[in-house]
């Protein structure tokens, strides 16, 4: 048995880690500041957890939490461009300040591996599908940016600090416990939650932005491979489907599922989002042996089934 430290693991995409590694008869203790994260997400894994409620722009808060683990799944973020454009003050000192924090408790603590969060926004506009790891990166707003230097902080304790890292450029997840209220949410969520409430889903721009929409447990999947891999130490390898939808093609998706046709308003394009987004996912195979497992339309039927209990029970 391993300890696990799962930052941001009351979150959308850490409680799914969470409860996964319980599953697997893991240790874990989460480090939340419970900003965006909830208690609730973690749900009859709660008891099973060792939940601080800590920060990690405080590195002295933090740093006694990482004695005695094995693997550390860094996942704590303001993960927004939009709201990255509205303050890049505050999405630096948590996404850069904070993911030095943790390189340096995780070092100290001679932990084995530190897995992170990293984001396919790096990519930018990059003129070539699908992206490649080797591609260079054109960040287009402060959360693309803060991400990408962290994955640079990696790859340099790696190198020099004796602790292994690994970066995990996630493409654009989705799936249960994505919080559809939040303003800064996954437009899939805000999608379904439209069909459910009768409203007209709202697209920014003309809709034929694409995306490799790629469900949550893909994810966790991933994420677990790249704590052991050893192939895997020091690299950025990119976690999506290899496959993309458009936000038109997505609507009509949803309009099979469920079984009524809508159409989407429009509106003008958000600075900062990218245009068109598919994970070259070759790195990913080889490295983690990392194949998806649940294909985009499934993921929507089982975002749909979520969504629609949890509305009810609001």
């Amino acid at each position: 048995m391993a300890l696990y430290l799962v930052t941001g693991g009351a979150g959308f995409i850490g409680s799914h880690i969470v409860e996964e590694l319980i599953r697997r008869g893991e240790s874990v203790r989460i480090l939340d500041n419970l900003s965006t994260g909830k208690v609730a997400n973690l749900g009859p894994v709660r008891d099973k957890v060792d939940l601080r409620d800590t920060d990690i722009r405080d590195l002295d808060s933090i740093r006694p939490l990482f004695k005695g683990v094995d693997y550390v799944i860094h996942l704590a973020a303001l993960a927004s461009v939009a709201r990255s454009m509205e303050d890049p003050v505050e999405t630096t000192q948590v996404n850069l300040g904070g993911t030095v924090h943790v390189l340096l408790a995780a070092r100290d603590a001679k932990v084995k591996r530190v897995v992170m969060a990293a984001t396919a926004a790096a990519y930018g506009n990059h003129p070539v599908l699908p992206r490649v790891e080797t591609q260079t990166p054109q960040p287009l707003s402060p959360y693309a940016v803060t991400k990408l230097a962290g994955e640079y902080y990696g790859r340099i304790f790696n190198d020099n600090f004796g602790l292994e890292t690994v970066s995990l450029r996630f493409f654009n997840i989705f799936g249960p416990r994505q919080d559809p209220k939040s303003p800064y949410t996954g437009v899939l969520s805000k999608f379904i939650v439209a069909y459910l409430t009768g409203a007209m889903p709202v697209i920014f721009g003309d809709g034929e932005q694409s995306r490799d929409f790629t469900y949550v447990a893909n994810v966790v999947d991933a994420s677990l491979r790249a704590c052991r891999a050893p192939a895997a130490a020091g690299k950025v390898i990119n976690i999506g489907t290899g496959k993309s939808a458009t936000l038109n093609q997505t609507i009509t998706v949803l309009n099979g599922i469920f079984v009524k046709p809508v159409k989407a308003q429009y509106g003008p394009p958000r600075p900062g989002d990218v245009k068109h987004s598919t994970a070259d996912i070759s790195l990913a195979r080889a490295a983690l042996g990392y194949e998806p497992l649940v294909s985009f339309e499934d993921g929507l039927r089982r975002t749909v089934d979520w969504l629609r209990k949890d509305l009810a029970e609001a």
